[in-house]
């Protein structure tokens, strides 16, 4: 997970539990709430608020697939 800003405006919503491992540590959870992702063919980056820092981290596309397909993300959220 790294720290900056959100390159635009959400484009979906985290509406479940949507998880991911930073390095070989835990799994860590990404906060329900608004979130910008960023498709590539074998991977997605999340970009997201939490505690008033932007958090970024990417997953395997296969994983973001499953999240989409189980409503724990919702894309195409105008405004987050």
């Amino acid at each position: 997970m790294t720290t900056g800003a959100i390159p635009t405006d959400p484009n979906a919503q985290i509406r479940g539990v949507v998880e991911y491992r930073a390095g070989d540590g835990p799994l860590l959870v990404v906060p329900e709430g608004p979130c910008h992702i960023e498709l590539a063919a074998d991977s997605a980056v999340l970009t997201w608020q939490e505690e008033g820092e932007s958090a970024t981290t990417a997953i395997p596309r296969m994983d973001y697939d499953r999240f989409v397909q189980q409503g724990a993300i919702v894309t195409d959220v105008a405004g987050g």
